[in-house]
């Protein structure tokens, strides 16, 4: 678990506000002191309440209460609550919960994905992709960790991950192989991940020595195939399977026995029904 820094959020806030609430300041608010509570309309995972907490902090209001992350809370259960002068309350009132509203839905999709994969196979593991919201991956990936996922690649620096793209580098497959053995022999300490189409090729990258072959929109027949080769002749290769899974097919995918699922649906499925109320204390 990490939390977004500080100088992270007070980009965010000043996005939003980079001089003035221009509305609440021309009203006659005299002092006023307000409270809100934000609130769930259906059963989540909280995901990133430490940063609204802190938003809240940032613009001068108390923090009375929140859930913490990765805690699931049913329908109306309070996620965040906090008090403080009225103009004050407003600057973080859509910050946080629009922050919320995005984190809680990645945390409890991630977290219904997960469920469906370890009730038919308990040894394969949700993993995300690299597609989260252009500037904001830390925040997308604390929200997919809160709900059980793990990060399939953090970065380009931290895997090794060869597809279709990189192979037209060599004249044919059979160069590439050759190449792998080389590449293998240069990363001792880490994963040789290779993307495959077919059982010829998948066939091919476990005997050069790959270490991790990704299927992409693969034939569930040729998945077998594959899967039951592995299963006799390379039991410690790993299999993993990605393009387009979601909640409504990952248990079709997981039933194979795999032992990953690549997704990232879990970055694209909505914000989270969550809502406010405001009250002058």
């Amino acid at each position: 678990m990490f939390n977004l820094t500080t100088s992270e959020l007070e980009k965010y806030i000043q996005d939003d506000l980079p001089y003035f609430d221009l509305t609440t300041s021309l009203q006659n608010c005299n002092n006023a002191i307000a409270q809100i509570e934000v609130y769930t309309r259906e059963d989540i995972i909280v995901s990133c309440s430490e940063e609204a907490s802190k938003i809240a902090e940032l613009l001068n209001c108390k923090v009375d209460f929140f859930e913490k992350s990765k805690n699931k809370i049913e329908k109306d259960g309070t996620i965040l609550r906090f008090s403080g002068l009225y103009e004050d309350i407003h600057k973080a009132w859509r910050l946080t919960q629009i922050l919320l509203e995005y984190s809680c839905k990645i945390s409890t999709y991630a977290y219904q994905m997960k469920e469906k994969i370890e009730k038919i196979n308990p040894f394969c593991e949700l993993l995300t992709t690299r597609k989260t919201f252009p500037f904001s991956k830390r925040f997308c990936i604390k929200a997919a960790f809160c709900g059980g996922a793990m990060p399939h690649r953090l970065n380009l620096s931290e895997t090794v991950l060869y597809f279709e793209g990189h192979r037209i580098l060599y004249k044919n497959n059979e160069e590439f192989y050759e190449d792998l053995k080389r590449i293998k022999t240069k990363i001792p300490e880490k994963k040789l991940n290779v993307e495959s189409e077919s059982l010829k090729d998948s066939i091919n990258l476990m005997k050069v020595g790959v270490d991790v072959i990704q299927l992409d929109k693969i034939d569930f027949e040729e998945l077998e195939k594959i899967i039951t080769f592995k299963n006799e002749n390379f039991p410690n290769v790993k299999i993993l399977v990605a393009g387009g899974i979601n909640l409504t097919n990952i248990e079709k995918y997981a039933s194979y026995k795999i032992d990953g699922v690549v997704t990232s649906s879990v970055y694209n499925c909505g914000m989270a029904n969550i809502s406010s109320r405001l009250k002058i204390i």
